[in-house]
């Protein structure tokens, strides 16, 4: 008696049967966010480099993904994490990667750097608190790609009443007008003013425009009675005092 095979579909039988593709490669930054925040909360931030401290601020501000060559690409274009920080919103759209969810994450990153180091100056007076005001205006200004005159009124107690832009200008002139700041002073009943200006260039050292304008400024307070404590130019690479330099 013949006998009869039966042929197996194999196509027919489930997946086993069939050869499984090989799983996709993770990414090489895969488990990076995980250490880099382990090395953080075990070492603290300090010994961070300023790439990595960006780098953990991004990753709030992107949830997915490398941003270690964003971090690196906003130093690189703006010098330093002072200088990102410190560049407008428009200025940080310039990079690539950067949306309006990045740029203004790191603008609420400034604002409140800037309100922690006003306060230190607003808590007691002015003179006796000069370092504080120092770091205060280095931060508000330091980075800025516009030239800017602003004003500290203070009161009798030489304690801050208003800090006011008077004027923004181009890369290295801002207009200024000494009626303007004395007439501001008295409706704010300012007994003394700290003058205060930045330069883009980063060089802080006084122009001879600048010293002309200090002199106008102090001819103009002086029949009003209002002092005229110093006026400090701030830059990148520090900042000078006008009253340190034999200047007023």
């Amino acid at each position: 008696m013949a006998r009869s095979f039966a042929v197996e579909d194999v196509s027919a039988q489930p997946d086993l049967w069939r050869a499984k593709p090989a799983p996709a490669p993770k990414p090489h930054y895969a488990g990076h966010r995980e250490r880099l925040r382990e090395r953080a909360a075990a070492g603290g931030l300090p010994p961070l480099p300023d790439y990595e401290v960006l780098e953990l601020f991004l990753f709030r501000s992107v949830p997915r993904g490398d941003v270690k060559p964003l971090a690196k690409q906003l130093l690189a274009r703006f010098g330093s994490l002072g200088g990102v920080l410190g560049a407008t919103t428009d200025e940080l759209r310039t990079v690539a990667g950067v949306g309006e969810a990045v740029a203004l994450d790191l603008k609420l990153l400034h604002e409140a750097s800037l309100r922690v180091a006003k306060e230190q100056v607003a808590r007691r007076p002015v003179i006796s608190s000069w370092n504080a005001l120092l770091a205060y205006v280095k931060t508000a200004m330091a980075h800025e790609a516009r030239e800017q005159f602003r004003v500290l009124f203070l009161d009798k107690k030489n304690q801050l009443i208003a800090d006011e832009v008077m004027n923004r200008g181009t890369v290295d002139h801002a207009p200024v007008y000494p009626r303007e700041v004395v007439r501001r002073a008295l409706e704010l009943s300012s007994s003394a003013v700290i003058l205060v200006h930045n330069h883009p260039s980063g060089d802080p050292t006084p122009s001879s425009a600048d010293v002309d304008m200090t002199r106008q400024i102090v001819e103009a307070a002086r029949p009003m009675r209002i002092a005229v404590h110093d006026h400090l130019v701030v830059g990148r690479d520090g900042t000078a005092s006008f009253k340190a330099l034999g200047l007023m």
